[in-house]
């Protein structure tokens, strides 16, 4: 049981705020950045069956309503907790899941209505790096093999694939003599090395990446995402990346999107977001982040959350971060808070959203 005393002092009841109309709020974008992939109101839920039959009983709700825009060249940083929706979202935009309701928009196209040709088409231009190295891999073919696959399915010649593949070797920082070994004669770091360049292998122009340094040690993190910042400037590709460490979060991101429980409760620039956090559950997360001057780790104020995060299946009321916010008061049991900029410079979900400086 955590100490209460670590958590900053409730506010005393204050004047409801003025009632927000509802309706979903518009995909949030940077200013003057060209959209390459645009979310509107995406919701995934995974039915729940029970009995002899099977009959659905009810839902998780994985993903409920979310919105966002990546610019060309940019890349949104999507953060929260284990089990908050992120990688259900990040397999919904690229429709290796269907979704329940919503848009996922790439370049103007309607991703969720494309027939089978136009979405074989718009796997070559969008992929996805998954989190595990050592299970994403066929263990049974070589790295050559399974760089060039996507090459093969696309039609490539041989001698194309096998000068493409030793490219791509190199580019990742791999040796191209390598090619003809297997998937365990390599280390962690390598291994989402040949994910990477098995991702890119067709000149995509977005990228999903789901967690792609968690599993990795943190001496060789920080490789990877220094790749993945070159491979982003050498090639121009958008990112997506999926990711609970929010100090590599902030290292990489245009914008940050911090989800809690399928939904999106504060988006804005990465350095408006970890400057200025005003959503609890965003202050809360940035307490915890390492800071390197142990004389600025003393001063701060850890904010401990309490109790456990409530069902997917039976959320909440209102606001669903209410049941761990040292804030709830009775309006964020009866009403949810909409993404909207309440003043603080960028959207926040949160009745009672206040700036903080936490890290």
């Amino acid at each position: 049981m955590s100490d209460p005393s670590s958590a900053p002092p409730v506010p005393p009841p204050s004047p409801a705020p003025t009632p927000l109309s509802a309706g979903t709020a518009a995909p949030y974008a940077l200013p003057g950045v060209e959209p390459i992939l645009e979310v509107r109101d995406l919701v995934k839920v995974f039915p729940i069956r029970a009995g002899l039959l099977q009959r659905v009983v009810g839902g998780v709700q994985a993903v409920t309503g979310i919105s966002f825009t990546v610019g060309r060249g940019q890349t949104v940083g999507v953060v929260g907790e284990s089990g908050c929706g992120k990688s259900t979202m990040g397999r919904l935009v690229l429709r290796l899941i269907p979704a329940t309701s919503g848009s996922v928009s790439f370049e103007g196209t309607d991703v969720l209505g494309m027939g089978s040709k136009e979405l074989k088409a718009f796997r070559h231009r969008a992929q996805i790096v998954f989190q595990d190295p050592y299970a994403s891999l066929n263990p049974r073919m070589t790295v050559r093999t399974i760089i060039g696959e996507p090459l093969t399915i696309a039609g490539w010649s041989k001698r194309d694939i096998a000068d493409r593949v030793k490219e791509l070797m190199g580019m990742v920082g791999l040796n191209p003599e390598h090619g003809n070994r297997f998937p365990h004669e390599f280390s962690g770091g390598q291994r989402q090395r040949i994910g990477i360049a098995r991702a890119v292998s067709t000149e995509p122009e977005l990228l999903v990446l789901d967690e792609p340094v968690s599993a990795l040690d943190v001496s060789i993190q920080a490789g990877v995402v220094n790749l993945l910042e070159d491979l982003q400037d050498r090639l121009g590709l958008s990112y997506v990346f999926i990711a609970h460490d929010l100090s590599v979060v902030r290292h990489i991101a245009d914008v940050v999107a911090v989800m809690y429980l399928g939904k999106i409760v504060e988006i804005g620039p990465a350095t408006e977001v970890y400057e200025r956090a005003s959503h609890p559950y965003t202050q809360a997360l940035l307490s915890a982040v390492p800071v390197p001057d142990p004389r600025k780790e003393r001063e701060r104020t850890r904010i401990v959350l309490e109790g456990d995060v409530p069902s997917p299946a039976n959320p909440p009321s209102g606001c669903r971060f209410r049941t761990r916010c040292w804030k709830a008061q009775d309006l964020c049991a009866e009403e949810e808070p909409v993404l909207v900029d309440r003043g603080d410079g960028h959207p926040v979900a949160c009745h009672f959203s206040e700036v903080a400086v936490v890290i």
